[in-house]
């Protein structure tokens, strides 16, 4: 199987069985204001929003994990088949291998989703290194590999440098970003990968015309520390001691929700989101949607009624947020009073 497949099944089995988990989204020191009066009905409370006119059931998003590997394809099933059930939205991982390898059992990895999740909201996933090696019709295939509605290009510049074989030209970058949020026939988003992403990037992007922003902040998953455990099994002493000095760099993730969110309209908080309060609180700070990736890896092996429990539990939690802070739909939530406490202040107030 080629490097990039094997790779795809490496960053999973690391996931599952080594400590890749950081601390500090902020979401902990974002306390929402409590409504002991909130004259609604729990049951009666609208949880729907919409994202690029796709109406979705909650503002939730399966984030994009996997695929590329024959051995994800149980997983991304799951994962689709209960998105369909539920009416979230997911991504993919990374399609580079879908793009570049002639492989039916790896192609099937992706196109699975669409067949599990006829009516879901589904989104595709590139590189931003990668558009400087594909054109328009290589992202366009992308989006035709699982009739996406959308395409996200992911920024994961820190992983790239942690890996031994990365691709560290990061040039040209922003202008392929551009031209593809221009000509592609879907929304495009563009998403950290768990570092964040500050005011002025946002600005950036905003400026290029991309269609939303997907902040994935620091305190989650850290690719860094995943990198390192893969550099460190093969003999990369020193990329795996840079992997641990960067494990916990970036921005925290309500702090980028926050930012972000002052730049576009369209923000989706990502990073160390673990509950439907997370959402809640992220929701409050600006963003359109929360998504969570990691918490559903583990169900997603079980199958698809393991991943429908969770997703179910993260809709109670939201639900219970927006009962007791008397918000009766994700409109009024977005206005719901909150504060910011400790270091998450600190970092605003420094900003």
């Amino acid at each position: 199987m080629p490097e990039t497949s094997d790779r795809k099944d490496d960053h999973i089995r690391i996931i599952e069985d080594e400590d890749v988990e950081t601390s500090g989204t902020g979401f902990a020191e974002v306390e929402l204001v409590h409504e002991a009066l909130p004259e609604i009905h729990r049951d009666e409370i609208d949880t729907s929003t919409t994202l690029f006119g796709h109406e979705l059931e909650a503002p939730i998003v399966i984030e994009s994990m996997t695929g590329g590997h024959p051995n994800t394809t149980k997983l991304n099933r799951a994962l689709a088949a209960a998105a369909q059930e539920t009416g979230v939205a997911m991504g993919v991982g990374s399609q580079r291998a879908g793009l570049d390898l002639e492989d039916d059992a790896v192609l099937e990895s992706y196109t699975v989703v669409r067949e599990a999740a006829p009516d879901a909201f589904l989104y595709g996933n590139v590189g931003a290194a990668q558009l400087l090696e594909y054109d328009i019709g290589d992202v366009e295939a992308a989006v035709d590999m699982i009739d996406a509605d959308a395409m996200a290009v992911h920024l994961n510049f820190l992983q790239e440098a942690v890996q031994p074989e990365g691709d560290v030209d990061a040039r040209g970058c922003l202008a392929e970003i551009e031209h593809v949020a221009d000509r592609l026939s879907v929304p495009v988003v563009v998403k950290e990968t768990g570092n964040g992403i500050s005011r002025d990037t946002a600005r950036r992007l905003a400026d290029a015309g991309v269609d939303a922003i997907d902040v994935a902040g620091q305190g989650g998953t850290t690719w860094s520390g995943i990198e390192s455990h893969r550099a460190a099994a093969v003999g990369a002493d020193r990329q795996a001691q840079i992997g641990q000095l960067f494990r916990a760099w970036g921005v925290p993730t309500a702090v980028s929700t926050l930012e972000a969110a002052g730049e576009h309209d369209c923000v989706i908080a990502s990073g160390g989101v673990r509950s439907g309060l997370d959402i809640a609180k992220a929701i409050a700070l600006g963003a359109r949607a929360g998504g969570l990736a990691k918490p559903f890896l583990g169900p997603a092996g079980k199958g698809t009624d393991a991943v429908v429990d969770l997703i179910e539990t993260i809709m109670l939690e939201l639900r219970t947020a927006m009962f007791v802070t008397g918000s009766e739909s994700v409109t009024d939530l977005k206005t719901a009073d909150y504060v910011c406490l400790g270091r998450t202040r600190e970092y605003l107030d420094q900003r």
